[in-house]
């Protein structure tokens, strides 16, 4: 993965396209909410979102934990199915390619980090053509992966007693039922790394600025000319509220309301919140 990239100012010229390259910074005192703006981003944040689980399980060693995997597994062929998603990761790798070569020659730019996450866009696109167009065959062929697909369907329907295939290979040793499910998972990888790699030079792409909710609510209206793709907004970890974000074509508006429990409907905030927003 990259280790950094330009802040580029493609929507609202919120990024000085002159800054640094930044880090990639976990800011693990934030809690970030994100609100797609189109279909597509709406995918790529699924298929993120999907690969994460399915990687984290794939590493627990607990027969449960196999389940979560294959599940995450199979939600992302299903995703995948639908669309050209491939087509679509290679475009926008491509657009934000090209973004990034007009800062090569711009001052403040550390041109040679910026050469290297150009180099991986480079790779990440030539891993994609080498899988080809074919890539979830292996995995759409497979009769046992088809088969819990199918049963998945049923509530409870990959019991034991259902499908006895799949709870004979989830008491194989540990060690088998990692290697198979490495070997499925090496099956989406590059395209799950490009969506990564799209998702986090979206996200880089605009810089955080301070905002305020009066009154718990915030309305903003979108430049029809920028090309918008994710609305984030950041709270530190320890805020007692969180926004409901709801977005059309042309605005969106935040909503804070406060956390009172899982018994209980939150509540609109009736004070001001200052939040973190970035446009990207």
């Amino acid at each position: 993965m990259i280790a950094a990239t330009a802040q580029v100012a493609q929507n609202s010229g919120m990024a000085n396209p002159a800054a640094q390259l930044p880090e990639r910074s976990p800011m693990r005192s934030s809690i970030r909410f994100e609100q797609p703006l189109n279909e597509r981003m709406r995918t790529f944040l699924r298929i993120e979102f999907l690969y994460q689980q399915a990687q984290f399980h794939a590493r627990e060693p607990a027969d449960f934990s196999a389940r979560a995997a294959i599940s995450s597994l199979l939600d992302i062929t299903t995703l995948l199915g639908r669309g050209d998603i491939r087509a679509d990761v290679l475009k926008e790798l491509d657009r934000h390619a090209e973004i990034l070569s007009h800062y090569q020659r711009a001052p403040g730019v550390d041109s040679e980090r910026l050469l290297g996450v150009m180099e991986d866009i480079v790779n990440l696109k030539r891993r994609i053509n080498k899988t080809g167009t074919q890539f979830l065959t292996a995995l759409k062929e497979s009769e046992f992966l088809s088969a819990i697909k199918h049963r998945s369907t049923i509530p409870g329907g990959t019991c034991m007693f259902d499908l006895p295939e799949y709870g004979y290979w989830l008491h194989r040793p540990r060690e088998e039922r990692s290697a198979q499910l490495e070997g499925w998972l090496n099956e989406l990888t590059p395209l799950c790394d490009a969506v990564a790699e799209v998702l986090w030079l979206t996200r880089e792409a605009a810089e955080p600025t301070e905002s305020v909710a009066h009154a718990g609510f915030f309305q903003h209206s979108l430049d029809r000319n920028g090309q918008y793709n994710l609305v984030r907004v950041l709270l530190p970890s320890v805020s007692p509220y969180f926004p409901e974000i709801s977005a059309g074509q042309h605005r969106f508006t935040v909503r804070f309301v406060e956390w009172t429990g899982v018994e209980a409907r939150p509540r609109q905030v009736a004070e001001d919140v200052r939040f973190m927003l970035s446009l990207c």
